[in-house]
This record gives structure tokens, sequence and C-alpha cells, in this order.
């Protein structure tokens, strides 16, 4: 995702009535109409909107004949965040692991736990991190990871995106 792109979002989400469509369709898919009408709107003041949530890259139109269903396209949304991440570039001998790499990056921590090792930390913020290489998600911790050509690693911090505010009144 472009940067351009990723600015789109941040103006396709400035309009309260966007992030209410949205959020309804990240709950499920819906006609234009409908979704007009559970925000009560106008059809053609929606279509405005979704096109803009659309070029965004944060919902889509899929065609049955010729209905057009949206949906929530999530994975926009989160895409955007990345322009907030760093980068960086370290130099490892072929055969080292992931952990060995994070070790060169300032800011990261890596705790011994039993046998194994993982980031605690990063700049401080303590949690649980996964990773991904080159867009993979492997299924093998960190220090057993082996490198074997240049990759790309990802390290993302698992945070709560989505979910349910609940207010509790005590009587």
């Amino acid at each position: 995702m472009g940067n351009e792109m990723k600015m789109n979002v941040f103006k396709a989400l400035s309009s309260t009535t966007r992030v209410k469509m949205l959020k309804m369709l990240a709950k499920k898919e819906m006609h234009i109409t409908g979704l007009a009408k559970a925000l009560g709107i106008s059809v053609p003041v929606a279509a405005k909107h979704v096109k803009l949530l659309e070029q965004a890259g944060l919902i889509e139109k899929r065609k049955f004949g010729r209905t057009h269903v949206l949906r929530a396209k999530m994975e926009g949304l989160h895409g955007s965040l990345e322009i907030f991440g760093e980068s960086f570039t370290v130099e490892v001998p072929k055969g080292s692991n992931v952990i060995d790499a994070l070790r060169q990056v300032s800011g990261i921590e890596v705790e011994r736990i039993d046998d194994k090792e993982f980031i605690t930390s990063i700049d401080g913020e303590r949690g649980y991190y996964i990773y991904e290489v080159d867009k993979e998600l492997p299924n093998i911790p960190m220090s057993e990871y082996k490198l074997k050509k240049d990759a790309e690693m990802r390290l993302k911090k698992l945070v709560p995106v989505t979910g349910k505010k609940i207010t509790i009144k005590v009587r």
C-alpha cells in the first residue's frame, strides 16, 4: 500500500458517517441501499461516502449479477498504520536466527524463559510480539528460525484492534 493510499485512509476516516459505515460493514456485508437506510441518509449520499472508502482501500464491492454488495477490508486500515513504524537494516552471518538479528536493533528486549528466548519489549513497551519473514508467519520460535538469505522481517505487537465495549452499572 503506497503512502498516498495510506493517507487516503485517514481522510476517509475523518467523517463519522464513513466510520459508522465501516463498522457496519466489518460486521456483515450489505447492499448500499440497506447501508443508506440504516444510517438514515439517501442512497446518492451513501454512494459518495462508499466511493471514498473504496478509494482508500477500506471496502470492496462484490458483484452478484446487477447487485453490488459491500464488505469491509480491514487489512486496508491495518496497512495504513505502517507509516508510523520504524525500519532498520542489520547484517548477520548465514544460519543466524531471528533473535541474533534482533539483538542488533536498539530498543528490543529479549528474555530467556526456560530454554527459549522471546521478545518481551520494544522501546520499553512490554507485550506479546509475533514475527513475519517475507510476509509469511513462520510456525517456529524466533530462536529456531535460521536465516539463509536476505529477508524482510516484521515484528508485530498483538493488540486488540476491535472488541466490545461493555459498560456495567451496579445497582
